[in-house]
């Protein structure tokens, strides 16, 4: 599965099964910059045990609301529909496969 772009229409119906990593992020953000090509990576690596979304936080402010994303990056990790695990700004790909792994 490639990664998905959700917004606040469809955000809980994109993590609501399985294990669902959300990339919360925004266009000016640098970390944020630097951490998509590693989400690309694990996504091609670990497609089958882990779905990655991002949504936009200026597009999207109330599920980053609800959410109490403050700081971007943050990345939720979801199984069916629950946040088990939050890492905030910028992670190297080890750390964040470990953190699937933990949860798949």
């Amino acid at each position: 599965m490639a990664i998905v772009n959700v917004s606040d229409q469809n955000f809980a119906k994109e993590t609501g099964e399985g294990l669902v990593l959300a990339d919360f992020w925004a266009p000016w953000c640098g970390p944020c910059k630097m951490i998509a090509p590693v989400l690309e990576e694990i996504d091609g690596e670990m497609e089958e045990q882990v779905q990655i979304v991002k949504l936009d936080v200026d597009e999207n402010q109330e599920t980053a609301g609800k959410y109490g994303v403050m700081s971007i990056p943050t990345l939720l990790l979801f199984k069916d529909g629950e946040v088990v695990d939050q890492v905030i700004g910028f992670q190297p790909k080890e750390a964040l496969v470990e953190l699937i792994n933990k949860h798949a």
